[in-house]
């Protein structure tokens, strides 16, 4: 998320090829490897085991499970079921969900009246006066709709390509559902931070937390998958330059998207089996909740 007029936000990019693909798919990017034959197998060709998965070789050939192929019904890196159909569905859809707004903003005269109905304000006019329009006046819907608001042709592209080089891998390894909460609560996550230490009268906009908190979310999973670090470690360590090196750039949302996305994925990947979802939902609403209170703390000292 950034502050309008701005300069190059450069979003995080592919990690140099650092993701493997599907033994049986090559054109699949996978984060997942049989625990038997270390093949990198994708969401449809993995095998449920006791430890870990299987592909589909080794389970044939007795060398894991002894099950077949159906008798356990495949499951991604954080325990959920895998579904049939496209892997990066929800990836697509919030691709053309930004596209389709950008292509509102760029409507002569409705444009600019969607980007100053629904980018993220704090409050306008600035405290002391009385505050009659902005997230501390009510409008919270703005610490979301703000997400999906691009005003130049740069931005949206950086953050599209953010959104298809991370966000593939990540729904495949991680589920739709919660592929799409890890998204949006690293978005609400940087917009929340920028409310609560950008100046108030300040308007930005943009998917840059969210992007950046499925940067957070890709290192804790090839921390997880005990993937070459070095790739994605470079990759940040631009982006956070470029973040704080720039001008006009909301690095409070950069960085609030982050963290969330880092937290999320912690307790995504490594909750212990017995309790996994207790610690997934338990992730979940701890970063809710962060976002809530750093919200409502703001808005009273803007209204008091």
């Amino acid at each position: 998320m950034d502050q309008p007029p701005k300069s190059p936000d450069p979003q995080p990019a592919d990690a140099g090829g650092s993701i493997p693909h599907c033994y049986r798919h090559p054109d699949r990017e996978t984060g997942i490897r049989c625990t038997r034959c270390e093949k990198p197998i994708c969401t449809d060709c993995m095998v449920d085991a006791s430890v870990g998965f299987q592909c589909p070789d080794c389970v044939r050939s007795g060398s894991g499970t002894g099950h077949a192929p159906t008798a356990n019904q495949p499951r991604n890196i954080a325990g959920t079921a895998v579904r049939g159909g496209d892997p990066r569905l929800v990836t697509k859809i919030l691709v053309g969900l930004n596209l389709a707004v950008f292509a509102l903003v760029l409507v002569p005269g409705t444009g600019d009246r969607i980007v100053t109905d629904f980018f993220l304000l704090g409050a306008w006019p600035a405290p002391p006066d009385f505050v009659f329009q902005g997230v501390a006046a009510g409008e919270w819907y703005r610490l979301v709709t703000s997400m999906f608001l691009h005003k130049e042709i740069w931005h949206i592209a950086f953050n599209m390509l953010g959104l298809w080089w991370l966000g593939g891998p990540l729904e495949a390894a991680l589920g739709r559902a919660r592929f799409i909460a890890l998204y949006l609560l690293s978005g609400l996550a940087g917009s929340a931070l920028t409310y609560a230490v950008a100046a108030p009268d300040q308007p930005s906009l943009g998917a840059s937390g969210a992007i950046f908190g499925l940067l957070g979310a890709t290192a804790v999973l090839m921390k997880r998958m005990n993937y070459d670090m070095r790739p994605v470690i470079a990759l940040l360590v631009i982006n956070l330059i470029f973040t704080f090196g720039g001008s006009n750039i909301a690095w409070q949302a950069h960085i609030g998207g982050l963290v969330a996305g880092v937290l999320l994925a912690l307790g995504l990947v490594a909750a212990p089996p017995q309790r996994r979802s207790l610690v997934q939902y338990g992730a979940f609403g701890l970063v809710f909740v962060l976002v809530l209170v750093t919200v409502l703390v703001r808005t009273a000292t803007l209204t008091v």
